[in-house]
This record gives structure tokens, C-alpha cells and sequence, in this order.
């Protein structure tokens, strides 16, 4: 079995499943999944697991993300973005009276841990139902807001119209923070409403879109090039290099000892003395406690 990463610069309109299936049909494996979705809407890096690599998803899923984002304001929509209805317009007068300085201002406000609200039309469950398919169905649904850390928001360009402001940002953010809901705030606190028009993710933890394959060229028969487990995790984790003693104890499911200069020093990769991925590792106690141990034709 093959195990590693592909890397996807996903184009618009292509679901974050549709790579995923273009993706076993190319590679001819069905044990591939993806760490982070992006809306059909958004654009660029879609990290795939392929074989044993997809039971490190959670820690690429749990890392953070940067964005590229292109926010309307002037006006509102049910979904937050540009693929639903308008719901609110505000009047020329009123939009040409928004300042850079505020835009800046209140964009900085929302910089570092906050509390955001997701967008309605999203993933999160209520009461065992999706709450876009509630949305969908008719109902008024409006999530409780969640902590998020926002890292930086970097303004790149304003561009104004009569009826409307572009505002170009970059942003960098833990997992579960919504873009929408940023172009959905700033709108609100300005009181012109606001949407997202574009979305484009260009990092995920360590995978940018360097040596990516669009999901175009997937769909096309382009063969993708798999990235090897022991290159992903050593950029992922720490590395603890172990002796034949030490890789036998791991298969065993026993905890070893960690060096020194690494002592609570957080989650380890365990990489044999011929460079194959063995385990990764937990700091407990002083010691390093194997949680995920690779079968042997997974190693490299």
C-alpha cells in the first residue's frame, strides 16, 4: 500500500469529496481522505492523506491555515458569500461615508483570540443535523459564537465603487475560523453588510501550493506525485531517532525514554536507523508514549 500526502490546488467548483474522488480513481486506493474542507467556491490547498498517512489528518486538520480573501462590502447574503441570495443592500450614501482607517481599525479588533460566529450555512451539527441542510430546509438557524485565534489580518488592497467596497486581505488563522464570518462582521459593524467574493487557502500548516496538482489536472489524468510519509511527518513533528532496542519496544506498544534536551518538548515522529517512519509519540511522565504505530509496509 502506498501511504503519504498529495497535495491539491483545488479549483473552483469541485467539492472537497470530488477530489477526493478523483483521487482514489488516479491512485487506484480507497483509503483517502482530506484534512480541512474547502467550500466548491474557494480555491487552492487541499492536503489528501493516502493509505496509513490518513491517521495523521487531525494534526494537519488542527493546524493553521492562511487565506487569501476578497470581502464585498455594501452588501449582505444569507450565506455569507457570493454563491447566496442578497438579503441586504445598503445605500450609496452610507457606503461612501467608510473610511480605510475604519476598515483597518476594525479588522485589528478582530485579531488574536476572539469569539466568531460561524456562518449558518456551515458544517456544524444542531441537534444531529447538518446546519446548512437546516438553512436549506427553511429555518432560521444562528450558531453560538467559538474561540478562534486569528493571527494576523493583512489588508492587501481597497478598491471602492459606487454601490460597494473590496477589501483584499490576507489571513492567517486557527482551524475552525470562518472567513465568511469575517467579511460577515466587518459588514455588520459598519452597518453596510458584507460578503465574501473569493476565496483562495495558500498554506496548511507546512504544505503550501509548491509542487501541487490541480484538481483540474487530476480530473485530466495528470499522475499525481505522492510526498512520502517520512518527509511529511519530519516536517510536522519533532523528530526522535530510535535504536533497534527502542523500535522493537514501540511495536510492543511500550513507552521509551526521552533525551534530554527533549524533555516536554511536545508530540515526537519515531524514525529508525534506516530512516522508516515507526510510530508517533506522546510526552507522558518523562517518557514518550507511542499512540500511532505504522505497520512495517508503511514505514517509508
Amino acid at each position: 500500500m502506498r501511504s503519504g500526502f498529495l497535495v491539491i490546488d483545488k479549483d473552483q467548483d469541485f467539492t472537497s469529496h470530488d477530489v477526493v474522488a478523483l483521487a482514489r480513481k488516479s491512485l487506484k486506493e480507497k483509503r483517502i481522505g482530506h484534512a480541512g474542507t474547502l467550500d466548491p467556491m474557494a480555491t487552492g490547498v487541499l492536503v489528501l492523506g493516502v493509505g496509513h498517512a490518513t491517521r495523521l489528518l487531525s494534526f494537519i486538520t488542527d493546524g493553521s491555515k492562511t487565506y487569501l480573501a476578497k470581502i464585498r462590502l455594501g452588501s449582505a447574503t444569507n450565506t455569507d458569500d457570493a454563491q447566496g441570495e442578497i438579503i441586504s443592500v445598503a445605500q450609496p450614501e452610507k457606503i461612501a461615508t467608510i473610511t480605510d482607517l475604519q476598515i483597518t481599525d476594525e479588522l485589528a479588533k478582530r485579531t488574536g483570540d476572539i469569539l466568531q460566529r460561524p456562518s449558518s450555512v456551515s458544517a456544524i451539527k444542531v441537534d444531529g443535523v447538518r446546519s446548512y441542510k437546516r438553512v436549506r430546509d427553511g429555518e432560521a438557524v444562528e450558531l453560538e459564537a467559538r474561540p478562534v485565534h486569528i493571527s494576523s489580518q493583512k489588508i492587501l488592497k481597497i478598491s471602492r465603487a459606487d454601490d460597494f467596497v473590496d477589501v483584499e486581505i490576507e489571513v492567517t488563522c486557527s482551524a475552525g475560523t470562518y472567513i465568511r464570518a469575517i467579511a460577515r462582521d466587518l459588514g455588520d459593524v459598519l452597518n453596510v453588510g458584507g460578503h465574501l467574493t473569493q476565496l483562495r487557502r495558500t498554506h496548511v500548516g507546512t504544505f503550501t501550493i509548491d509542487n501541487s496538482i490541480t484538481s483540474t489536472e487530476l480530473k485530466n489524468g495528470k499522475e499525481p506525485k505522492v510526498m512520502q510519509l517520512v518527509d511529511a511527518v519530519r516536517s510536522l513533528f519533532r523528530v526522535r531517532e530510535i535504536n533497534d532496542d527502542e523500535e522493537i519496544a514501540i511495536f510492543h506498544g511500550r513507552a521509551i525514554d526521552e533525551n534530554s534536551e527533549n524533555v516536554n518538548s511536545g508530540r515526537h515522529a519515531a524514525i529508525n536507523s534506516v530512516g522508516e517512519v515507526i510510530a508517533i509519540l506522546e510526552p507522558r511522565d518523562g517518557r514518550l508514549h507511542p499512540s500511532i504505530v505504522f505497520p512495517r509496509d508503511a514505514a517509508k
